[in-house]
């Protein structure tokens, strides 16, 4: 596995072949990118849906209305599409979700430090809440799972589209995400690219190492 060569292929496809579904296996591989990604404080403050079907992806679509249209079928003709939320609020419960599960899975040697990296969580959680910026530090994780879910994607040869081209009002509306104390972040469209989709063809194009890196 050349990670260069990944690297310098991965492309935001422009256009899916609508006839491609990408193998379960795959799929089950791309989701769990998702599940693993890291989080500030193993928050893992986010949710996923995910549409596999043409019902699904309709739903989502709505979203590609008016201004967003161009992404209307990048969403409907892509195999699996999915919606990257972020929550709201971290409230105690779910923290308290958190710790039963770390325990569950044995992360903890005993009860003292079990007791010990929850305060530490539940800490830094209040640290954000009296800065008010709880959802844009959760939105920040969120897309730390988007990275490894497009380089996961290109690892395995599927091909993907970060879009934050959608109405989010009619998408929260659609998914009820506000009932569910959790609000859109990015969409990501995965498949196979078509013969139409001209950014497979085209060089990639990044500032150079010397403008964007610097040795102290």
């Amino acid at each position: 596995m050349d990670l260069l060569n990944i690297l310098h292929h991965r492309h935001t496809t422009k256009a899916y072949d609508k006839n491609r579904k990408i193998p379960a296996p795959l799929v089950a591989q791309l989701l769990e990118s998702l599940r693993f990604s890291p989080s500030s404080v193993n928050s893992q403050p986010w949710h996923f849906f995910v549409a596999d079907d043409d019902a699904g992806k309709a739903r989502i679509a709505k979203a590609t209305s008016g201004p967003f249209a161009f992404n209307a079928s990048r969403v409907m003709d892509a195999s699996h599409v999915i919606v990257l939320s972020s929550r709201n609020t971290l409230p105690a419960e779910y923290l308290q979700t958190l710790a039963d599960q770390e325990q569950a899975d044995g992360r903890y040697a005993d009860d003292n430090a079990r007791t010990t990296a929850h305060k530490g969580r539940s800490g830094f959680v209040g640290l954000h809440e009296q800065a008010g910026d709880v959802p844009t530090w959760t939105q920040k994780q969120t897309y730390i799972a988007q990275g490894f879910l497009l380089l996961s994607a290109a690892l395995l040869g599927v091909d993907a589209t970060p879009m934050e081209g959608f109405d989010a009002a009619i998408l929260t509306k659609e998914l009820d995400l506000a009932q569910k104390d959790l609000s859109p972040a990015v969409i990501v469209a995965l498949g196979y690219h078509s013969d139409a989709d001209f950014n497979a063809k085209l060089p990639k194009s990044r500032l150079p190492e010397k403008t964007v890196f610097t040795h102290i």
